[in-house]
């Protein structure tokens, strides 16, 4: 079968004008990764019965591990032979020992070829154990071995924030050969979290060039995650530019661009499918073009005009509605229903128009925070008001977050705890294991439990300050992520009945969770899975039927107002409460190791987030509030 044929058939696929490169978009990363690792087992068996190599050009990061993951599955249960298969690494870091857990040596032989049947000598990955004056010479040979096998088959690629492949970053020439390159600020600062600080992050790395890529008979490049979405659309709707390598693609003619939900958000035929074809006015879609057309025009709801939907492509709209007037009313109205200050319901209140119910008036809720700090960052201001409103509130910290507490500030608790406990041995040894410790070694049980336990104790002084009793305060310390690595194990039974039964014990009205996708293996997203898995699993129980779920959002994206069911407004009081909230996690504060592209602290982020919320409410036509913290409501 064609494979663009195939891909239409598997996930959503419809060409525009704006689009330069074939993309299509799936459900989810892991219903696309099956139909990319469907396409290269289906050659690899071509290339058998043809009794020719098949060779592959494969890229490591977050984005692939699901292919492989399914490619060894295929080798395990249905005999898929890699015997044939010679790969060859788009890239590495340098310098890089193959033994470090970093290296893309140690990576793919972790995901794949440790478990498939491929030679050793077939396997070829830039080398980052070269002195300097070899790197140009093995950058020759590596053409010449890719030229000697017959060229690249297939070309995997994933694609960074900077638009870079293979580590091509900006400026990245047309006709650029293998090489090393200096990496990219924010290349590096996205490696951060999987080398515990920017600080450990290589500057250089060995890469294929743009040309290398390009001479590929076929090209797959995926994209996860709403954090990809900007550089997809610029990829695929820009114009060709070395400050986007990847835009190179769109001279290649036999390229598939694999994208989830998340990553397609930007892309012109779903942000603003009216604009390239005649839409079906649902009520969902009807409001986001509605806000759209409010933010484009910078007018609120209500002094939209027929000649602003007739000229902005809604003129369809406009024939359906019969006039601004009431299509302005019947959008102000429904954003205006989405704004309570009761979070848990009014009590003895006209709930109709209210995004919660008013009975119970005293509800039971479960706040699931996946590390021991988002509950206060993303809904501090909800939570303070869910507790003042009489309401039963238990948090569920998820995971133990011991891999973000930094060794400097583990260090600081181990030496008081040794000079109040008159030299204690527990406290020595973890001062002993921290002052020994190497880059990239794991953290020993003793050290991650002192880490564990001062998440603890930050997170019981900032929920103690909102006013919850010790007792409702709960820590699961799910057992995926007690690894001591960036890298967690996969979700298991455990951690689905660990969910279950906090979940079965509390019997909650409500729920709130942390609604992040971006990336489908970060723990955000782990952890929301799992409480997926568990809702399916307790839903036929009675107590369910009146559960409702809230997502809220983390610390770095907010939800799209069209989005939003429900918004729950700040004072400033309440502003400044959720400030000192979250000042209680000491050791997230001033160089937190997890920082991202923003050096902005966290409780900054959330306030300038929150405040951005209830300004775009107010450009709307709406109240003026000081800020707005919002949630998404799951239906299971």
């Amino acid at each position: 079968m064609n494979n663009d044929l195939k891909y239409k058939e598997a996930g959503k696929f419809e060409e525009t004008r704006f689009e330069k490169i074939h993309n299509v978009i799936f459900e989810n990363s892991n219903v696309a990764s099956l139909a990319v690792a469907e396409e290269i087992a289906e050659l690899i068996k071509s290339k058998q019965e043809a009794n020719q190599n098949c060779v592959l050009g494969l890229a490591t990061g977050s984005s692939p591990i699901n292919v492989y993951e399914e490619l060894v599955r295929m080798h395990q249960e249905e005999g898929l032979s890699f015997k044939n298969v010679i790969t060859f690494n788009l890239d590495e870091y340098y310098p890089m020992d193959r033994e470090n857990t970093q290296s893309y040596w140690y990576f793919m032989h972790e995901h794949l070829f440790n478990h498939v049947d491929i030679l050793p000598e077939n396997i070829n990955i830039p080398d980052g154990t070269l002195k300097p004056e070899e790197i140009h010479q093995f950058c020759i040979d590596y053409e010449l071995k890719i030229k000697e096998a017959g060229g690249l088959d297939f070309q995997l690629l994933g694609i960074g924030r900077t638009g870079h492949i293979g580590f091509n970053e900006p400026g990245s020439h047309f006709n650029s050969g293998t090489r090393n390159i200096t990496l990219d600020h924010i290349t590096r600062i996205d490696a951060a979290t999987a080398f515990l600080g920017i600080d450990h992050v290589p500057r250089v790395a060995i890469t294929m060039g743009i040309s290398t890529i390009r001479k590929a008979k076929r090209i797959v490049l995926m994209a996860w995650g709403v954090n990809k979405a900007s550089v997809v659309k610029e990829t695929i709707e820009g114009e060709i530019t070395s400050e986007v390598p990847a835009t190179y693609l769109q001279r290649h003619d036999n390229v598939t661009f694999v994208l989830d939900e998340g990553a397609s958000t930007d892309l012109t035929r779903i942000k603003t499918p009216w604009l390239v074809k005649n839409c079906i006015w649902t009520e969902s879609l009807t409001l986001k073009a509605v806000v759209w057309l409010s933010s484009l025009l910078d007018k609120s709801v209500l002094k939209l005009t027929d000649k602003d939907y007739n000229y902005n492509g809604m003129a369809s709209l406009l024939v359906e509605q019969g006039s601004a007037y009431q299509l302005n009313i019947n959008m102000f109205n429904k954003l205006q229903h989405t704004i309570t200050g009761w979070p848990g319901g009014k009590p003895n209140a006209d709930d109709s128009n209210r995004p919660e119910r008013n009975t119970p008036a005293r509800k039971r809720v479960i706040i699931f925070s996946p590390h021991p700090d988002d509950d206060v960052i993303s809904m501090g201001g909800t939570f303070d008001r869910l507790v003042e409103q009489g309401h039963e509130v238990h948090v569920a910290y998820q995971t133990s977050g011991n891999i973000a507490v930094a060794d400097e500030e583990t260090l600081k608790f181990a030496e008081v705890a040794f000079e109040l406990n008159g030299g204690a041995k527990n406290a020595a040894e973890i001062i002993e294991d921290l002052n020994s410790k190497k880059n990239y070694d794991i953290d020993s049980p003793i050290v991650r439990n002192l880490k564990g336990l001062i998440r603890r104790k930050e997170s019981v002084a900032a929920t103690r300050y909102v006013g919850l009793p010790d007792e409702q305060v709960h820590f699961l310390d799910l057992p995926f992520y007690e690894t001591g690595r960036v890298k967690k194990d996969k979700l298991g039974d455990r951690d689905v009945k660990i969910m279950c039964d906090i979940i079965d014990e509390i019997k909650p009205h409500q729920i709130y969770a942390a609604g992040d996708l971006a990336d489908p293996h970060g723990t955000h997203k782990v952890c929301l899975d799992a409480l997926f898995m568990a809702l399916d699993i307790l839903k036929k129980n009675k107590y369910m039927d009146d559960c409702w779920v809230w997502l809220y959002r983390g610390a770095w994206h907010e939800w799209d107002i069209h989005d939003i069911e429900m918004a729950v407004p700040m004072s400033p009081d309440q502003v400044l409460k959720k400030k000192q909230a979250i000042f209680f996690h000491q050791s997230q504060k001033d160089g937190v190791m997890f920082q991202g592209d923003d050096s902005r602290e966290f409780w900054m982020r959330a306030e300038e987030r929150n405040k951005e919320t209830a300004k775009k409410y107010n450009s709307l036509g709406l109240a003026d509030y000081a800020a707005c913290e919002a949630f998404k409501r799951y239906h299971y």
